[in-house]
C-alpha cells in the first residue's frame, strides 16, 4: 500500500503541475478556445488509449518512446536513489520507490495527464490524477497479490477489447459533446451532462 501511495502521490504532483500550468496559460491568454482545444485533445487521447488497450493502434507507444528518452536522461540521477531504497523493507522505502515509479513513461498516464491539464487548476489537476491513481489501484494491487494469474487474464484478447471499448466510448462521447453532436437527452440518460 505504501508503494501505491507513493505512485499516486507522484501522479497527483504531475496533475497539479499540468493543471496549474494550463490554468495559468488559459488565464493569461483569456481565450475560450484554449479550453475547448484541451477538451478535444483529452478526448482524442481517450480514443487513442482505447485503441491502444485493444491492440488496434499503437500510437501511444510513440509517446512512451519519447518519455523513455527523457527517462534515460533522468535515470543517472534517479538510479542511485533507487539502489539505496532496495530492498524496500520499510513503508518509507516502499513509498519512495512508488513515488519514483510514478514518473516512468506510460501512455495511460499521459492520457490522464491530458485530462488533468484540462481541469484548469493545480487542485483540480491533482484531484484528476488522484482519481486515475485510485482507479488503477485495484488492478495493480491485484497484480501484486495474484501476480501472473491476473496478468495472464488481462492479456486475453476479449478482456483487453472490452476495456478498450469502454475507454474508447468515453472518448467518442466526449468528442461528440465537443462537436455538439450528442443530444442533451441522450447525455442525461448516461449522466454525462455538465450538471452531473
Amino acid at each position: 500500500m505504501a508503494y501505491n501511495a507513493g505512485r499516486i502521490s507522484s501522479y497527483m504532483l504531475a496533475g497539479a503541475l499540468a493543471g496549474g500550468l494550463a490554468g495559468g496559460a488559459r488565464n493569461m491568454t483569456a481565450i475560450a478556445g484554449v479550453q475547448m482545444s484541451f477538451y478535444w485533445l483529452a478526448n482524442l487521447m481517450l480514443v487513442a488509449l482505447g485503441l491502444y488497450l485493444m491492440n488496434a493502434w499503437r500510437g501511444l507507444a510513440m509517446l512512451e518512446t519519447g518519455g523513455r528518452v527523457l527517462w534515460q536522461r533522468a535515470q543517472p540521477l534517479i538510479s542511485p536513489a533507487m539502489k539505496t531504497l532496495m530492498p524496500a523493507d520499510t513503508a518509507a522505502k516502499s513509498y519512495a520507490l512508488g513515488a519514483l515509479w510514478g514518473w516512468l513513461p506510460c501512455g495511460m498516464v499521459y492520457s490522464a495527464l491530458t485530462t488533468a491539464m484540462l481541469s484548469g487548476s493545480a487542485a483540480d489537476g491533482a484531484a484528476t490524477m488522484l482519481a486515475f491513481g485510485l482507479g488503477t489501484l485495484p488492478m495493480l494491487t491485484g497484480l501484486g497479490l495474484l501476480g501472473a494469474r491476473v496478468q495472464q487474464a488481462m492479456q486475453r484478447r476479449p478482456v483487453r477489447i472490452a476495456c478498450g471499448l469502454l475507454v474508447l466510448a468515453f472518448g467518442v462521447i466526449g468528442l461528440a459533446r465537443a462537436a455538439g453532436g450528442v443530444t442533451p437527452e441522450w447525455m442525461e440518460m448516461l449522466c454525462l451532462t455538465p450538471n452531473h
